[in-house]
């Protein structure tokens, strides 16, 4: 629900100062009756407004990608802690929300949106888009560990996971995809083979890239079409543009998002040029 004069606003009817006037003048129609209080709110997706006559513009699908900050958590209110919610442009709060969530001390690629639909298609496990993660974790990720990824991890309660890939890079440091989102999963997942994670990050959503985003705050907007599904296929992380992703246990091919594109800008972290992280993730 937003105020009549913000629907009004982001319709392109006119700024809120001047908007007050023309609604308390009697030019604004709210489901057939004239309302003269810029205060009251209504869905601008379902409520028919008609501003001096005419229908105003309805608001299309709108997508932003945010790089997570440690320590915030992923929520739209928190009487304790500070949100996500709180680092957006203050004219999309009470707008859009996050699509799935981010434990507190993980940080990366967190997406925002008005598209209810569409962001059920990216976190629902049954469409199985890819989450990347990078991991820096206490002691060494081994082909064992790798296999027991792809044939799916059970959690030390009994709870069985999809099938995942996990991908050693050496020196603590590791890459997982996941298709599915439980509770600290990745954590969870990687304790589970003896290998304690001490800082995680997304990179990835379908085909949505955290390296191409600028840090924390930088933000791109796509609306129209919003984000789509379709089919798409993802090298190994340490090949090159031309080779394929052999020698990864239990990779194939699967959906991912497309249409939407990251702000070009640095890199949130400073990488080497074998693609290793030159730092522990902060």
């Amino acid at each position: 629900m937003q105020r009549l004069d913000k629907i009004l606003s982001d319709a392109g009817c006119g700024s809120r100062r001047i908007l007050k006037g023309l609604i308390r003048s009697g030019a604004v129609m709210v489901n057939g009756t004239v309302v003269r209080r810029e205060d009251e709110k209504y869905d601008p997706q379902t409520a028919e407004i008609l501003f001096e006559g005419k229908p105003i513009r309805k608001p299309g699908p709108v997508w932003l990608m945010m790089n997570k900050p440690l320590g915030v958590v992923t929520a739209t209110e928190d009487p304790k802690e500070r949100t996500v919610v709180e680092l957006l442009p203050e004219g999309y709060r009470g707008v859009l929300f996050p699509v799935g969530r981010l434990d507190k001390m993980t940080e990366g690629l967190l997406l925002f949106t008005n598209d209810g639909a569409a962001a059920h298609r990216v976190i629902s496990p049954r469409h199985e888009v890819e989450k990347e993660y990078e991991a820096l974790h206490v002691g060494c990720a081994t082909e064992e560990d790798v296999k027991a990824f792809a044939a799916g991890i059970i959690l030390r309660d009994g709870t069985q996971c999809k099938p995942a890939v996990l991908i050693p890079q050496g020196n603590g440091c590791s890459r997982v995809i996941v298709t599915e989102g439980k509770y600290h999963q990745v954590r969870r997942m990687m304790a589970s083979r003896g290998l304690r994670v001490t800082a995680l990050r997304r990179l990835r959503e379908g085909s949505l890239h955290l390296p191409g985003l600028r840090p924390v705050c930088e933000w791109t907007a796509g609306g129209g079409g919003g984000v789509h599904l379709g089919a798409g296929r993802r090298r190994h992380p340490q090949a090159g543009p031309h080779e394929p992703d052999h020698g990864v246990p239990g990779y194939r091919r699967r959906p991912s998002l497309q249409g939407a594109h990251p702000v070009p800008g640095p890199p949130a972290r400073n990488y080497g040029a074998r693609g290793q992280p030159r730092h522990a993730l902060q």
